[in-house]
């Protein structure tokens, strides 16, 4: 069965504060996203984790809010390859009031992981050059 496991959601207070508080942040059209790169604890697991949030200020109805979740966490199931497996967090703002299709938000998606990994293999680099 092909869906996306708890190990990889973020969950707690204090994991979703420390990647707001450190983590670096991104716009494209329709979606908000912040990210933070290899936030892993010691002895842990280094699994790309994300979250979604969709504004009950933009989608009154929980039915709406649920559809686009389902189709945001799908998209990054299916395109969750693109990064590597260094310990990112992700979390996914939806910050227009249409609702967008999946291949509109799949392409959406694709861009926001397409952007972490070029970062992330950057940052990893500058690292390695110290």
């Amino acid at each position: 069965m092909d869906t996306l496991p708890k190990s990889e959601r973020i969950c707690g207070k204090t994991t979703v504060s420390t990647l707001v508080g450190k983590g670096r942040w991104g716009v494209v059209p329709g979606m908000k996203y912040c990210y933070l790169s290899g936030n892993v604890p010691e002895g842990a697991d280094a699994r790309n984790r994300m979250m979604v949030s969709v504004p009950k200020r933009f989608f009154k109805r929980a039915v709406k809010r649920n559809l686009l979740k389902r189709r945001i966490r799908e998209a990054y199931r299916t395109s969750k390859h693109l990064l590597p497996q260094d310990g990112t967090s992700i979390m996914f703002l939806y910050n227009t009031k249409e609702v967008l299709d999946y291949q509109s938000i799949r392409e959406r998606i694709e861009n926001i992981l397409k952007v972490i990994a070029g970062t992330t293999a950057g940052e990893s680099r500058r690292n390695e050059d110290k």
